[in-house]
């Protein structure tokens, strides 16, 4: 059996300040042999400390089930994990809260992580939390910038990494605006679909309810 990583609902609600967005996405995974888990990914736009959170939970209805909670956090222009007292989500395949100490010494630890790294890989609403994360940046034509497009083409660029965001309008050096990618997906959801380009990759549609096209 395949390794499986299947997304599910994501939550959406404005903070009680309205000051920023609280994300939440869940998903379960499913591993080679059949093991079973469940995950929430969780990101506050505008908090502080500027760190997400991933519940993961194992054995549910078994004595060595439970769930196990960490933060995923800015390390060297990359994410690291760390386990956390603070429970984030209920999952469905979780059993008890544990705290740091005992997912640390829990046997099926290992696994666990492996679980979070297979989702940070491939679930698409984790790689628009580590763009929030890490501040991924984007060049973005001012039509777009200014929400007067859709965006029609993204590009990776090769040479620095940075994405590069047009719509109908040729691209214009000279207007072009700077911002952050996890900003552009927040207007557009659709662009969690083209997310895994490569660097040197682009994509392209006709209009915005179009899907995307081109992968190279």
């Amino acid at each position: 059996m395949d390794i499986q990583v299947v997304e599910g609902a994501l939550l959406e609600a404005p903070t009680r300040a309205v000051t920023g967005m609280d994300r939440r996405a869940f998903g379960e995974f499913v591993g080679p042999r059949g093991e079973l888990a469940s995950y929430a990914l969780g990101w506050t736009t505008g908090a502080d400390p500027h760190v997400a959170r991933l519940s993961v939970g194992i054995g549910a209805g078994n004595p060595g089930g439970g769930t196990f909670h960490a933060v995923i956090f800015d390390n060297e222009e990359g994410h690291a994990f760390s386990l956390t007292d603070d429970p984030f989500e209920r999952v469905p395949e979780g059993g008890p809260d544990l705290t740091a100490d005992q997912a640390r010494a829990h046997p099926d630890l290992p696994f666990v992580w492996a679980v979070a790294d297979l989702v940070v890989e491939r679930d698409r609403r984790a790689w628009w939390l580590l763009h929030w994360l890490l501040g991924t940046p984007c060049v973005q034509t001012a039509e777009v910038f200014e929400r007067q497009e859709p965006i029609l083409h993204v590009r990776h660029d090769a040479a620095d990494g940075v994405w590069l965001l047009s719509g109908a309008s040729e691209p214009d050096r000279g207007t072009a605006k700077v911002g952050h990618l996890h900003h552009a997906i927040d207007e557009d959801q659709s662009l969690l679909d083209v997310l895994d380009l490569e660097p040197g990759g682009s994509a392209f549609r006709a209009d915005s309810g179009s899907p995307w096209s081109g992968r190279g």
